[in-house]
């Protein structure tokens, strides 16, 4: 489970204030995937971050009784200097997993070749995607954080994504960020909409998709 009490986010952006979360009380349950839904800009990412404890709140925190993924799709998880190999070893050692047990399940999954030991700075925006969706999966947690991850690949690596995930959620819970609403639809049980910083969770993704829906129209 994962909590959210009194979590306030802003910052000043080009003279203008950004509010991302604005007092927000919500409880994310265990083994629940929501999809978590708004507009483009309305923060997703950075409650994402937050949650993962990568970046701060204004004020207000975060509680969970399990252990929680760091952003998969965040670029700040990996060191840029360092090759996707090493970048997998080392976040083995920080959750204190096999480390050549790791190292193996990512080669296999991400399908990088070669370029699993080149450094993470020479990777297009969909290798290091695929590298961090492997680490993710490869490592046990009760809340994965997923943002648009398995929208990744071509055909053959989106199947295997949902396949994985499918499996890692039988026996955990995601947050989940994707703009395919049949995605939305395929992966997740609830949903949470975040819009002007405020957060409404629904026990049904169609009712947080109706309301999203709702607030995408001009």
């Amino acid at each position: 489970m994962i909590l959210l009490q009194n979590l306030s986010k802003f910052y000043h952006l080009n003279g203008n204030r950004k509010v991302v979360a604005d007092r927000i009380n919500a409880t994310f349950p265990s083994r629940v995937s929501v999809g978590l839904l708004g507009r483009n800009g309305a923060g997703k990412s950075t409650l994402l971050r937050i949650i993962a404890g990568t970046a701060d709140p204004t004020s207000g925190e975060v509680l969970s009784d399990g252990n929680v993924s760091f952003p998969v799709g965040f670029a700040g998880s990996f060191h840029p200097d360092m090759t996707g190999a090493q970048n997998t070893r080392f976040v083995a050692r920080i959750y204190g997993a096999n480390s050549d047990a790791l190292m193996d399940y990512v080669a296999d999954f991400a399908e990088l070749g070669q370029q699993f030991h080149a450094p993470i700075r020479s990777y297009s925006s969909g290798m290091r995607s695929r590298l961090a969706f492997g680490v993710s999966m490869g490592l046990t947690f009760d809340t994965y954080l997923i943002d648009e991850i398995t929208a990744v690949g071509d055909a053959a690596f989106k199947r295997k994504s949902k396949s994985v995930f499918a499996d890692r959620m039988s026996r955990a819970g995601s947050i989940f960020v994707s703009h395919s609403m049949g995605l939305i639809r395929e992966m997740c049980d609830a949903g949470a909409v975040l819009e002007n910083g405020k957060l409404i969770y629904f026990d049904d993704i169609n009712e947080a998709i109706e309301l999203h829906s709702y607030n995408m129209k001009p």
